[in-house]
This record gives structure tokens, sequence and C-alpha cells, in this order.
């Protein structure tokens, strides 16, 4: 039975049409806390995780976001303010994956689309949460999902690394800034999820089984395993934890240089 350690929380958690997101927001309303929830191409998606919301008692709402319009981001806050109220928590999810160009290959529309993504966006969205909460007299806390890759690169994904170990450092500064304020703020970096990010190795148990022998756990992360840090960061009991990033990857950091 759920501890109810979110109870009288609105979350809003972008992204939150599958993979990680989906995940943390069912994971928030089974917790006691309402969600908003943020697609940018799949509604339907968007939509399934409002039924599981709902279907554990809380309330959902969903908008359609394109984290790359500081302006989009700005109407969001605005609407959801004025439907459902101010946002205490904020878990950036919305993001893409490696182009898998090396560098010399890569257009400008590609750095670009991975850096307003999965750093603009971010910040977009962390910066208007700190607006609207300030001043509520309510504790807010952020939670932004990184990787691993914040630390480990990888040839031809200069644009996403480049992005998560920026993430990472808007993380550590918004700590700095943020500690006097009643806004926790960390990051989560998760390994290899069995997400649509990862939909060969979803499909193809063969590539799965290949990709996992750098994982010292010799598997993949469930999206689920992933939102229970998300509930952890986002309840009274990480009340001490910020400015830090919880790698939750089956050790697959701890790899790194084995063998050499």
């Amino acid at each position: 039975m759920s501890e109810q350690r979110l109870k009288g929380e609105l979350a809003l958690v972008t992204g939150s049409d599958s993979g990680i997101g989906q995940a943390t927001a069912i994971a928030f309303a089974r917790e006691g806390a309402d969600v908003v929830i943020t697609y940018f191409h799949d509604r339907q998606g968007a939509e399934r995780t409002a039924r599981e919301v709902e279907a554990a008692g809380r309330k959902a709402a969903v908008y359609q976001l394109d984290v790359r319009e500081s302006s989009r981001v700005a109407q969001l806050f605005r609407d959801v303010k004025g439907a459902q109220g101010v946002p205490t928590i904020l878990v950036n999810d919305a993001g893409i994956d490696a182009a898998g160009k090396m560098v010399k290959d890569m257009s400008d529309a590609d750095w670009d689309d991975a850096i307003r993504t999965n750093l603009y966006g971010p910040f977009y969205c962390c910066r208007e949460f700190i607006r609207a909460i300030e001043g509520s007299g309510r504790h807010g806390c952020i939670i932004n999902i990184t990787s691993v890759h914040q630390e480990i690169p990888r040839a031809g994904a200069s644009g996403y690394d480049s992005a998560k170990g920026g993430l990472r450092n808007l993380t550590t500064t918004l700590a700095l800034e943020l500690a006097e304020k009643n806004i926790n703020v960390n990051n989560i970096a998760p390994g290899m999820v069995l997400t649509p990010m990862n939909q060969s190795a979803v499909d193809d148990p063969e590539v799965l089984k290949k990709q996992v022998q750098s994982i010292p756990m010799k598997r993949a992360a469930r999206p689920e395993e992933i939102a229970h840090a998300a509930v952890f960061l986002a309840s009274a009991q990480a009340s001490y934890i910020h400015g830090t990033t919880l790698v939750v990857d089956g050790a697959l950091m701890l790899f790194q240089g084995q063998g050499a």
C-alpha cells in the first residue's frame, strides 16, 4: 500500500507520455499527488498516463508542450496556475536521444535540436517553476532527469552528452541559488532503461542481451525503478538532499575502465 508521501502536491512532469516520465507521473499519483502531464507528439500516450493517474484516485491534466520554445513554457505555467494551481514538484524528463553522428557530420539543426530539447527546455521549465512558486509559501522540488552520459561520453553523441553535462551543472548552480528558498533541486542519472529511447533492445532480446553486458547487474532498468527514485527525491524523506545526482544505473558507471 502507498505511503501517500506526496499527498497535497501538484507535480508537473514533462515528457510524461511514455517511458520514465510516464512511470514517474503514475508513481507520483499513487503517492497522493495530482499530476500535470505534458507531451510533444504522442497525445494518446499522455492520455494513457492520465487514465492511470485518475485510476490512482488523483487529478490529471494533459497539455501539449514544445520545451524548446520559452514562450510555450511560460504559457503552460500560466495555464496550469489558472486551472490547477501552482506546481510544487517539477520533473524535467522531456528529451531526445543522440543523433548518432560524429561532430564533423552534424548539421546545425542536429546540434540545436539536442541542446534546445535537452538543456534549454529544462532551463525554461526551471525558470518558470521558480517564478511561480516563490512567494507561495510552499516547499518546491525540482528533479532533472540527466543521464550517466553527463559523465560518460559516447562517440556520435556530442549534442546529447553536452546537454546532459550542462544540465548537471545547471542543477548544481540552481542548488546554490535556491538553498535558502525552500526549493530542493537534484538530478537523477539513469543508465540503460527499457523505454522508447532503447526501442531496439525492447523489441529484440538478442540486442538487449548484447547491450547489457557492460552493466554489472546484467540487465536494464525498468522505467518504474527510475520513478521510485523520483518519488523519494520529491518526498519529505529527501528534504536535506540538495544539489546532487542520484545515479540509477545498475553499477554501469563502475564498469568504465574495467579490463584496461
